[in-house]
């Protein structure tokens, strides 16, 4: 079995214009619990000033019914993680950076600040007795420099994995990954942190994200994250347009993953009304067309 991890609360939210209020996020949240999603990133414990769609943090936390899922807060520094354990989500995850240029523009760091407080937040949270992992944004491609070697990227995860993550997280963060390309890097990967687990973060920018999860299952993911309607993008990364669907990526994986199909759809048709945009993924356009 493929694990999912339901990105839509928090990564589906982030770039998008209107900000939803704490009940439509716990909605949100409790839909994709009802849809058969088990482990989600439910919010991103960052500056409301820099990120708005991120407010209320604690409180959509707080809201949520215990033992119901496997709840995730992100962060991008030690103040976030610090916020993150005033509250009772399960895990907490971290995303630090390959590339210097993104990095300053996420998170005023470069790769190696970004990586050297990753693993600072992870022995913190492990000290804490709280699980934490990480995730290498960028892991193919930067928007402003172009694509990112490999050898970069495998130093990180080896790193992360000293450091003690659970996962070692690999994000195509603008989707500009080639699935030839995330099977080789994924396999890699695999390698260098064997026995743990590889999970992969992909965008739809360029209409690969399916193709580009089986080629990650191929590689030796098994963990994939995927965004109710495709919600999604990154505001500091020019071009990120959303997530794979997990509506679609259901569809393609079939029995591999228990989920009710119906609902994700229905879900991403009331997300729509709730953003007011009518971004469709491949199996809403199909719904609409009769075809599903």
């Amino acid at each position: 079995m493929i694990e999912l991890v339901e990105v839509s609360p928090r990564d589906g939210l982030q770039n998008e214009p209107v900000t939803l209020p704490v009940d439509s996020k716990v909605a949100l949240i409790e839909r994709a619990i009802a849809a058969g999603a088990r482990r989600l990133e439910v919010a991103s414990f960052v500056r409301p000033d820099a990120v708005p769609q991120m407010a209320g943090a604690e409180e959509v936390v707080a809201r949520l019914r215990p033992g119901a899922a496997r709840y995730i807060g992100l962060v991008l520094n030690k103040r976030g993680a610090l916020r993150a354990l005033d509250t009772n989500v399960d895990e907490v995850g971290f995303v630090c950076v390959a590339s210097d240029t993104f990095g300053m523009r996420n998170q005023r760091q470069t790769s190696e600040q970004s990586l050297a407080e990753a693993c600072d937040v992870l022995n913190l949270l492990r000290s804490e007795k709280r699980d934490a992992h990480a995730m290498i944004a960028v892991a193919w491609g930067c928007p402003f420099e172009g694509p990112t070697p490999r050898n970069q990227v495998l130093a990180m995860a080896r790193k992360l994995a000293e450091a003690g993550s659970l996962e070692i997280g690999l994000a195509d963060t603008i989707g500009v990954a080639r699935p030839s390309e995330v099977e080789e890097l994924t396999r890699l990967v695999k390698e260098a942190v064997a026995p743990l687990p590889v999970r992969v973060h992909l965008h739809d920018t360029r209409g690969m994200g399916v193709a580009n999860a089986l080629a990650a299952i191929r590689g030796g993911a098994s963990i994939l994250d995927a965004a109710i309607g495709g919600t999604g993008g990154c505001p500091f990364a020019p071009g990120a347009a959303g997530n794979l669907a997990t509506e679609d990526l259901a569809y393609a994986l079939g029995t591999d993953f228990e989920i009710d199909l119906d609902a994700l759809i229905d879900t991403a048709l009331w997300l729509n009304g709730e953003l007011s945009r009518d971004r469709v993924s491949a199996l809403v356009r199909a719904r609409m067309s009769g075809g599903c």
